[in-house]
């Protein structure tokens, strides 16, 4: 929830900034969260997380206009476009310990 709250501002921070700048730069929140968090059984809160960021973008996208014409299908590609999906990146830890300690 933290770190929802610090993107959130930061989004407000980069409200006017190009739309391919805002997605490179969550592109790179999601990638150091996913590095992270990434274990086995946690790919639902992964993907909540990533929801959460598209939410979070739309409404950011949408205050930068008194007139907002942003569909959500066009937030939709935005998000497939720059954001990446979730993904285990971690194994399952008997296997790691497996690698360093081999019997």
């Amino acid at each position: 929830m933290a770190k929802l709250t610090e993107v959130e501002n930061e989004l407000r921070r980069r409200m006017h900034w190009p739309i391919p700048e805002q997605g490179r730069w969550l592109k790179q929140v999601l990638a150091g969260y996913y590095a992270y968090h990434a274990v086995p059984t946690n790919f639902r809160s992964l993907g909540a997380f990533r929801d959460r960021i598209i939410r979070l973008r739309a409404q950011t996208l949408r205050r930068r206009s008194q007139r907002h014409r942003l569909i959500w299908e066009r937030m939709i590609r935005l998000a497939n476009d720059w954001l990446p999906p979730p993904r285990i990146l971690h194994p399952w830890p008997r296997i790691r310990f497996a690698v360093k300690h081999p019997r």
